[in-house]
């Protein structure tokens, strides 16, 4: 099966055996507290490094086990039955299915190719009561690959001030880029008023030791560290502790520019072979960085007709409406990644896809 539904790293992105002596050079070094309880907001050497790089104090840094972790407390804290929650159309699916979970009243927000529009989140406030948050992926947004623009940032920056809006800036693609300049965070250009940030080591380092961190106001982050302790006790130290050893021996940033440079070769070849097999109607997001490309497929079949053939055929992706809240969008769209597949297989996969979405375009006229 080629999986174009699994936004994880390539196998070959772990650096297993450097990760393995860092666990074991935790372990030793701080063995005693790391495999002990401790703080529900994580370890704190960790923290402190973190807080150093945010230029926050310790307290408002919440170590969670992955990022949407960290997103149930947040969404767990703040919404109730009812609580309007702005999300960007589409989004990321998880966040969709623990809003809905907890009764909120999501609100979708328009994207364009520069990513949010700030006239539609002014439009979205104006319509009905304050929401708890506005929920944002502004780099290498999951689902679309899409990158908000530097003036949108700060746009959305001073509407945050303005109405006292709490954004939720989720940033676990950042660093993952392979074209172009860095963009600053909204966190940054707000001075983090207003604005939370999240992030996680997971496609950076290894999805599997589960480490994330909130970057919240002060009473929220203690809020939030609460909520923690009462759901786990106390989080995974150890996995904590190899993070910041794999920091400390400043393997990060080589082993990024490697996983990077093995991304960059499948991005490259999952749009060589969507300019090569898809219809000419079709059209795709090009992004600069992350693990997905948004497909919409205008003259295609409604792309829910489509998982079920493609399957039989070996090949797997998300369809567009699962990341719009209730599916009520995305009908002739869906999210290919291609980090976690060979170039070759891509160039495989691309042509099972083309070769599925030709043979249905003419029914489906």
């Amino acid at each position: 099966m080629i999986s174009f539904a699994r936004g994880v790293p390539a196998p070959e992105c772990l650096a297993v055996e450097e990760l393995a002596e860092c666990a074991r050079a935790a372990i030793e070094r701080d063995g005693r507290t790391i495999l002990s309880y401790g703080p529900g907001g994580g370890y704190g050497p960790l923290r402190e490094l973190l807080a150093e790089r945010h230029g926050v104090e310790p307290a408002q840094v919440v170590i969670t086990s992955g990022s949407l972790q960290g997103f149930v407390f947040l969404a767990e804290q703040l919404v109730r039955p009812g609580t309007r929650v702005l999300v960007e159309a589409p989004t990321y699916d998880r966040p969709l299915k623990i809003l809905t979970r907890l009764g909120a009243e999501i609100v979708p927000v328009e994207m364009d190719d520069e990513g949010l529009v700030p006239d539609a989140v002014e439009e979205a406030l104006d319509a009905g009561d304050a929401p708890a948050f506005l929920y944002t992926i502004p780099t290498f947004q999951n689902p679309s690959g899409r990158t908000l623009s530097v003036e949108r940032r700060r746009r959305l920056a001073e509407l945050a001030r303005e109405r006292q809006l709490l954004v939720l800036e989720d940033d676990p693609y950042g660093l993952v880029r392979y074209d172009g300049e860095p963009l600053p965070s909204v966190f940054d250009l707000a001075d983090g008023d207003q604005i939370a940030y999240c992030s996680s080591f997971s496609k950076t380092v290894a999805p599997g030791l589960r480490v994330g961190w909130f970057v919240l106001p002060p009473r929220l982050a203690t809020e939030i560290e609460a909520l923690a302790v009462s759901t786990y006790i106390s989080p995974p130290y150890a996995t904590q502790a190899t993070v910041l050893e794999f920091l400390r021996r400043d393997s990060f940033e080589p082993n990024l520019e490697r996983v990077n440079g093995l991304l960059r070769e499948r991005r490259d070849a999952m749009l060589e072979a969507l300019a090569r097999e898809l219809p000419e109607d079709a059209s795709w997001t090009r992004p600069e960085g992350g693990y997905f490309v948004w497909l919409e497929l205008p003259s295609g079949p409604p792309t829910s007709d489509l998982p079920s053939e493609a399957e039989e055929a070996g090949v797997t992706f998300v369809k567009g409406s699962d990341f719009f809240p209730g599916g009520r969008g995305g009908e002739r769209a869906l999210r290919l990644a291609f980090s976690f597949v060979s170039p070759d297989e891509i160039a495989e996969g691309v042509s099972v896809l083309g070769s599925l979405v030709r043979a249905a375009a003419p029914a489906a006229l």
